[in-house]
């Protein structure tokens, strides 16, 4: 089964759990702050994602870590797939479980990328007008990339937005490439 496939099954069924149980936001909360400490600690990362290590001795390590910070739902989600051996399919779940997430709070996410830092103001600008064109509350992640030049490229699910000086300059380019030609 593609891995992809896996971890949207896997992330469903959390996600039923966590509306049934009226735990939205903790069970994200908790799915997204382990997946960061495992992924920030390359001990910790190898132990969980290594295959000869025993589900026992993985449970007692989650257990052992984040028992006491961790909804017993989100803890038992993790010892689901640590005895599935799907630990290692973590980071695609987290991510499939948040894309569930957002759809049910009717909100997308957004990844803007800019020639320059933006400040608050700018980013809360252009977070209402993204608003309006995605239909949808957006969840704006920003990035900077001088290359750019100038501009913004706007990413919105499969759609782009591209209104960067560099975008702009490639298309004078062809133009004027094209003009030559004819």
């Amino acid at each position: 089964m593609l891995r992809g496939a896996v971890a949207r099954r896997y992330a469903h069924a959390m996600f039923e759990l966590a509306l049934e149980g009226n735990m939205l936001d903790s069970l994200e909360s908790d799915l997204k702050g382990v997946l960061e400490i495992i992924e920030s600690n390359p001990e910790l990362k190898r132990i969980i994602y290594h295959p000869q290590v025993t589900s026992k001795d993985k449970k007692d390590l989650v257990g052992n870590i984040f028992s006491d910070y961790i909804s017993p739902v989100a803890k038992n989600s993790l010892f689901f797939l640590i005895d599935r051996r799907r630990e290692s399919f973590l980071g695609d779940i987290v991510a499939a479980f948040v894309l569930l997430a957002n759809q049910h709070r009717n909100i997308v996410e957004v990844h803007v990328t800019s020639a320059i830092e933006m400040n608050e103001k700018e980013q809360k600008s252009l977070a209402k007008v993204l608003d309006k064109l995605a239909g949808k509350k957006v969840q704006p992640e920003y990035a900077v990339d001088p290359s750019l030049i100038g501009g913004v490229v706007v990413r919105i699910g499969d759609r782009v937005i591209d209104g960067s000086v560099k975008t702009r300059l490639a298309t004078l380019k062809d133009r004027l490439i094209q003009n030559q030609v004819n």
